[in-house]
């Protein structure tokens, strides 16, 4: 028991991890001959206390897995944070450089239930009649379901990340004519540096959270030019918004243009010790970033978090009118051959929308898979630092000095019954709850 009580602890609280059969022995190795020596470390799943090895699902979303989820937060907020405000091998002279907080958001298909407000903030009933309620059920919902664009809203969905890309290439030259450069010598004067978050609206309609920075030539370790002002970016994101436009598919005579909705949000962002009640903060934006990052359409929209084999499954769970009629469209519209690259049948759980939920610029700041290799090897360091001094390898020449020999075959995902029950009556193990390595 105390065995197996280790063995789930070390999961971090992950409820939905994936089992796996085989084995990984460590050898060290001679340095001068590369010749494989003693065994310093031999795991076989046959003789762990579940049974198999266990590792974390790392499934980003909190339905799923709340544990991996929360994971996956505090690295998405410390990603956007180091692209803020330095720091995960970011300067800290990046929080001195141009960057504004943007909301794009989809045109609209069609009048739906929402609770408008005017300049003072006041919210007056929707067009329905209703003073609809904040948690109401029925926002985000047509008001005449027979006249909603279902099949604009789905192609919108499918498109979306095509947009923003076009929309990446409009900024970059937007700016450059600002600052009176051309698009040849641009990039020897200076950089656009983004990190993005795709939200779902109530409608089930995509949108995107990006902050934005001007960065000098080399990215965020080196000075933008002194042109480079928060409100030259401001003007020259609405000019791109504006211009950003994809041609879709033309449907049964019916040609669809992909542009981006009017409401267009671009505030800038100021340091963490700024204390108004207008601006917004370094920690305001990465901490909520970085909430969306572990959500879905089912989180605003009701509808499913997993992929369906079968459009039959939608008539069996327990999700809105509103999701179910746009899996449905999804649905029938992958079906079109000319639509085949879309792949909306495989993405009709999510709308239509294919795309990552979270994309950044190479120079922006650290990457997720840098922030998960360090915590990796901090685990690592602390799991040698407790073998015996005779068996214990060199940390700073381990690399060159151990052979790992290692075969995984996938046998299931999930806990037994009796392991889920100890498992919630366990903490997770300290450096396991998903904190990331500082």
């Amino acid at each position: 028991m105390p065995t197996l009580v280790r063995q789930l602890r070390g999961l971090g609280g992950c409820t939905n991890p994936v089992r796996l059969d085989g084995h990984r022995t460590e050898y060290q190795l001679t340095p001068q001959t590369g010749e494989i020596g003693r065994v310093l470390h031999h795991l076989d799943s046959s003789t762990l206390p579940a049974g198999r090895l266990l590792i974390r699902c790392n499934n980003r979303r909190a339905t799923r897995c709340s544990a991996c989820a929360e994971t996956y937060r505090r690295d998405t907020y410390h990603l956007i944070t180091a692209g803020l405000r330095g720091g995960k091998g970011t300067p800290d002279t990046v929080a001195t450089h141009p960057r504004v907080f943007a909301t794009f958001t989809a045109p609209g298909f069609g009048p739906v239930h929402n609770r408008p407000a005017d300049r003072r903030g006041t919210v007056r009933p929707c067009r329905c009649g209703t003073l609809h309620d904040q948690d109401d059920s029925a926002l985000g919902t047509p008001l005449d379901p027979a006249s909603y664009d279902y099949e604009a809203a789905v192609l919108w969905n499918a498109h979306a990340g095509m947009l923003w890309r076009r929309f990446s290439i409009y900024l970059r030259r937007e700016v450059a004519k600002r600052a009176g450069l051309s698009q040849r010598i641009f990039p020897d004067h200076a950089r656009v540096s983004f990190a993005k978050v795709a939200e779902y609206q109530r409608r089930g309609a995509v949108h995107f959270h990006a902050v934005i920075r001007i960065d000098g030539p080399e990215g965020g370790s080196s000075t933008p030019s002194p042109w480079a002002t928060a409100e030259l970016l401001t003007d020259a994101i609405a000019a791109a918004a504006a211009k950003a436009t994809v041609a879709g598919p033309v449907i049964d005579g019916r040609a669809h243009v992909f542009t981006f909705g009017r409401q267009l949000d671009v505030r800038p962002i100021r340091s963490a010790d700024f204390d108004g009640s207008t601006e917004l903060t370094e920690r305001a934006v990465a901490a909520y970033i970085a909430k969306y990052a572990t959500k879905g359409a089912e989180a605003a929209t009701g509808t499913l978090d997993r992929p369906i084999r079968f459009l039959a499954e939608v008539d069996g769970v327990r999700i809105t009118d509103h999701a179910r009629r746009m899996i449905r469209t999804a649905w029938a519209l992958g079906a079109r051959r000319e639509l085949a690259e879309l792949r909306l049948r495989a993405w009709a759980h999510m709308l239509g929308f294919r795309g990552h939920f979270s994309t950044k610029t190479r120079r922006y700041s650290t990457t997720l898979g840098a922030l998960r290799n360090a915590r990796a090897e901090w685990r690592r360091a602390e799991a040698l630092a407790a073998l015996p001094d005779d068996l214990r390898p060199d940390l700073n020449d381990q690399e060159e000095t151990t052979y790992v020999l290692a075969h995984w075959a996938f046998a299931g995902i999930g806990l037994t019954h009796g392991e889920e029950w100890l498992a919630a009556t366990l903490a997770p193990a300290p450096g396991t709850e998903g904190e990331p390595t500082t």
